[in-house]
């Protein structure tokens, strides 16, 4: 009994050939070519979105309570109330759908940096950013339910689609970043990568560290915490002023 990719059956056309190379930033700014939840600008798309929503919250649901190799495509697909060949137009697999959550939020904290005001500074652009995403995440999760999430995303199976959301943030907030700050085009420079990378490294670990919590305690806060220590952190480490090198410009960082 296998629910690791998509459900054919007798008289039903196979899925459409998804290309590997998609499904991975090749570079600044490249997204996968499905499955980006994007933002709804008319009746379809909405429906199209929750669509998709609802698939993701069923499969985390029933990973959580069944068990992630007890889950089945039909299962998935039955609890949102669609058929197996539209769970396939969305998600190639369990594993996929399990984590459209991490990657939704992954596309939101990049829209939500451009959607910051131009006055606030690029740290407190950023941290509000990351913030407004997770802001309905202030209460506790049941002992029962983290424990099912422990388990299911500590699934090596999981392990590829977690990371191709972290890598996805991290594109996306270079390339917000590179907006805010005027720099080089295509999110390149080594600042947007760098800065976009320690700020994913926050979340990632902010996230560990709920998982694990005992008694279980809000995911939102966490995050807000590891984000002050990392700015904390940074002012500890750094000098008030760097000269630049070889003459190059400073003010990089600069919001």
């Amino acid at each position: 009994m296998s629910s690791a990719g998509p459900v054919e059956g007798p008289g039903t056309a196979p899925a459409p050939a998804r290309d590997p190379g998609a499904e991975l930033p090749r570079g600044p700014g490249r997204h996968p070519a499905q499955g980006r939840p994007g933002r709804p600008e008319g009746l379809r798309e909405r429906k199209k979105l929750a669509t998709r929503q609802a698939l993701g919250a069923a499969a985390m649901r029933l990973a959580i309570e069944r068990g992630l190799d007890n889950v089945l495509v039909e299962d998935i697909a039955a609890a949102a109330d669609v058929s197996p060949r539209t769970f396939n137009n969305y998600f190639a697999s369990k594993y996929e759908a399990i984590c459209a959550l991490a990657l939704d939020r992954s596309f939101q904290i990049g829209e939500a940096l451009r959607d910051r005001p131009p006055s606030e500074s690029l740290w407190d652009a950023v941290r509000n950013a990351v913030l407004d995403v997770y802001a309905s995440a202030t209460a506790a999760p049941s002992p029962e339910v983290i424990a099912g999430v422990r388990l299911v995303t500590s699934s090596p199976a999981l392990r590829g689609e977690y990371l191709k959301a972290l890598s996805i943030m991290e594109y996306e907030l270079a390339a917000a970043i590179t907006g805010r700050t005027s720099a080089a085009p295509a999110a390149d420079t080594f600042f947007t990568r760098a800065f976009a990378g320690a700020i994913t490294a926050v979340v990632q670990a902010a996230t560990e560290r709920w998982l694990f919590a005992d008694p279980p305690v809000a995911l939102a806060p966490v995050i807000e915490r590891a984000l002050h220590e990392l700015a904390d952190g940074m002012l500890a480490v750094l000098p008030a002023a760097i000269p630049p090198e070889n003459g190059a410009p400073s003010g990089a960082a600069s919001g």
